[in-house]
């Protein structure tokens, strides 16, 4: 199928702010200790597969892990902000406790996934999946026959699922968006299709590398 591009689409490690369930958002919050043990495991995991090019969102967290799998690779990342996380507005900073606790009413539509819902200054669900898609078909359509690397954050990665299973946006998650999974989609001029999700073997503490030998 010379016209598919295969997709590797990776959220970034862990942080912080993820451990003490803070809404990131577009704010730039940098990768934790473990966050950048996973990483460093991710580049590892990849290194030997045949990545024509990275593209990675440009906030810290999504950046740095995606220059673990360049380092692994030899391939450069580029940036995209087509990547980034959904833009969370007023939302940004605070804890969902504190969201559902200041805010009881945005917060059941938040909860309940009202697609044109979007917080003051941010984006709505709608809003994300477009640019994801549009992004995401915009990089694969210059790799024809190639496998290239997107790394970003949870909200992009839910819509590259939905698009690929052809889920609305309103629909309830019952898929994993773990901290530097694997997730393995193909592209064609058609559409996604997902080929395989959510894969943490590399992150197995039981999993024996020479560090632990």
């Amino acid at each position: 199928m010379p016209q598919s591009t295969r997709l590797i689409a990776l959220r970034h490690g862990e942080t912080a702010w993820n451990v003490d369930s803070r809404i990131q958002g577009q704010l730039d919050i940098g990768l934790n200790p473990t966050g950048h043990w996973q990483a460093q495991r991710l580049g590892q995991a990849l290194a030997g597969e045949p990545i024509t090019a990275i593209y990675a969102s440009d906030l810290s967290r999504a950046w740095d892990t995606a220059q673990h799998v360049a380092r692994a690779t030899g391939v450069q990342v580029q940036p995209e902000p087509g990547l980034r996380e959904r833009c969370f507005g007023i939302f940004q900073g605070r804890t969902f406790a504190e969201v559902e606790l200041e805010s009881p009413e945005l917060a059941r539509r938040w909860r309940q996934r009202d697609p044109h819902f979007a917080p003051e200054g941010g984006e709505s669900l709608v809003q994300l999946f477009e640019r994801v898609t549009t992004t995401a078909h915009t990089l694969a359509a210059r790799h024809p026959g190639e496998l290239i690397a997107l790394v970003g954050h949870g909200g992009v990665l839910d819509a590259l699922y939905r698009a690929a299973t052809r889920l609305d946006v309103q629909a309830p998650r019952s898929w994993h968006l773990g901290n530097a999974a694997i997730n393995r989609l193909l592209w064609s001029p058609e559409g996604l299709a997902l080929v395989g999700w959510g894969d943490t073997a590399h992150l197995d503490a039981d999993t024996l590398d020479e560090s632990m030998a």
